[in-house]
């Protein structure tokens, strides 16, 4: 190992913890868990008991109306239904006159009795006026009863209101009392008027009385059923939110419904969140202890490089015997150290896409993977000119930890010589490229094929455990995936999908 070497590894650790404060001693403080709490803004503490407050009182305002206009409606008709009935009386004792004639102060008092100016009736397709009325100032309104029109039969009562005063109305009706096609009558406004204005009134009044109660009542639930309880809700986050390592006050309340629910995922989320800060601040000690060991690493390193050079010029077989595995413990120890520096670096930068021959990529990352042909060696097996859209360098490093967790295996199995086969396969599919990169190495054990891309965990090679994850996470950078396919005796398949 030489003296450049190690100041590369200096170098790297400097930046590593330029970057990651967690691999720098004296930074180590500067990650404590800590949140940065800014004054929320004021909102009234009332707003939602407000607003609700506020649509209860609509609501209760469109029910009124609801219920006041059908029944302003109904005591229309049934004002004007009277009349028809009391003056149809009235008709019938005329007609039991000699010839139908009345005099002029008994038909006075019939119609003052009916409350109406004059009646009429007709009878197979004849119309005859019983009860001939003064002559009127303007032309009366006509209502036909005998149509069930409920548009007209609503309006009815506020025309009849917001009408002039001196104006009559002109009612038709089916008889009851009498044979007949109908039954004709006109009535003067003003009293109905009059009658309608009380019934409008009391039943404004009454129907206020019961929408205050109900609005009241249905206040008050909701007050007691989400209000309260989305108050505490609140509490409970703005309480963890100033102090989120703080144990719980609040439990939850039990409640099965949606509510309930909440308080439960909510409690469930801030232990959670205790549980990740808890993890960060053991983590930050960890950082704390790798920074020294690193730097306690580079001096024997430093010590262990000198040592080896002194013992490079000795003429001891024994030790010229010795010294290359020293020298490989020593490589080992320093790749070790890099991989951990470098996997404590921030997030990886965005890959700077192009297009990019895969043939010559493939041949220049199994270079610097060690592949050869007389031992580990690299067939390709690609389409005619196959390009492929990726950052070069990113690439590059994917591929190197592949294939050189590949040659790795195979020199690691004795039975092979230091000799096997690193296949790569590339095929478009669904608008991805698909690289395989299969190898007939030994095998990974299934104790780690399953954690195979989480960091420092190694598939038997000699490296620290990171090429992969690391892979892993340039592929997601962009946008594709990296996969372990399969693994057995038979040798090891990866798989590289991405975009094209």
């Amino acid at each position: 190992m030489s003296e450049r070497g190690l100041d590369t590894l200096t170098d790297a650790e400097d930046a590593a913890g330029r970057r990651a404060p967690w691999l720098a001693g004296d930074r180590v403080k500067d990650m404590r868990p800590r949140l940065r709490l800014s004054r929320p803004r004021f909102r009234s503490p009332a707003g939602l008991s407000t607003r609700l407050l506020l649509l209860t009182g609509v609501f209760a305002v469109v029910v009124e109306a609801l219920i006041v206009a059908p029944s302003a409606a109904s005591f229309h008709e049934r004002w004007l239904l009277d009349r028809v009935r009391v003056a149809e009386a009235a008709s019938v004792g005329v007609e039991a006159l000699p010839y139908s004639e009345v005099e002029d102060d008994t038909a006075r008092q019939l119609l003052e009795i009916g409350g109406v100016q004059a009646i009429a009736v007709g009878e197979q397709g004849v119309r005859r006026l019983l009860l001939e009325a003064p002559t009127l100032s303007r032309a009366p309104d006509f209502i036909d009863l005998r149509q069930s029109d409920w548009v007209a039969r609503t309006l009815d009562p506020w025309r009849t209101l917001l009408g002039p005063d001196d104006r009559s109305i002109r009612v038709m009706a089916r008889p009851r009392y009498r044979s007949g096609d109908f039954i004709e009558v006109i009535a003067p406004v003003q009293p109905l008027k009059a009658e309608l204005r009380e019934f409008l009134l009391q039943s404004l009044l009454l129907s206020l009385l019961i929408s205050a109660l109900a609005g009241t009542a249905l206040y008050a639930a909701l007050a007691y059923l989400v209000l309260a309880p989305m108050r505490r809700v609140t509490a409970s986050i703005e309480r963890f939110r100033a102090e989120p390592e703080a144990p719980s006050t609040v439990a939850p309340s039990g409640r099965r419904d949606e509510i309930g629910r909440v308080e439960e995922e909510l409690d469930r989320m801030q232990e959670e969140v205790r549980g990740a800060l808890r993890s960060r601040a053991r983590l930050v000690a960890l950082g704390e202890a790798v920074a020294k060991i690193n730097h306690d690493l580079r001096n024997m390193l430093t010590s262990a490089q000198l040592a080896s050079e002194r013992l490079a010029a000795s003429a001891d077989p024994n030790v010229a015997k010795a010294l290359p595995r020293l020298e490989r413990a020593l490589n080992r120890a320093a790749a070790l150290a890099q991989n951990t520096l470098d996997y404590g670096r921030s997030e990886e930068p965005p890959p700077v896409l192009a297009r990019l021959p895969l043939g010559p990529a493939l041949s220049a990352a199994a270079e610097d993977a060690g592949l050869e042909r007389e031992g580990v060696r690299l067939e390709k097996k690609l389409p005619a000119r196959a390009t492929i859209h990726a950052d070069a360098d990113q690439l590059h490093r994917i591929l190197v930890n592949l294939m050189k967790n590949a040659r790795q295996a195979i020199q690691a199995d004795v039975r092979r010589q230091g000799r096997g086969v690193v296949r790569v396969t590339a095929k478009t599919s669904d608008d991805r490229l698909i690289l395989r990169i299969a190898d007939d190495g030994p095998g990974i054990p299934d104790r780690l094929a399953e954690r195979l891309f989480q960091p420092f965990v190694s598939g038997g090679g000699q490296g620290a455990g990171l090429g992969l994850t690391i892979s892993r996470e340039l592929a997601a950078n962009h946008g594709g995936v990296l996969n372990l396919i399969e693994t057995g005796p038979r040798g090891t398949v990866f798989e590289l999908a991405l975009p094209v």
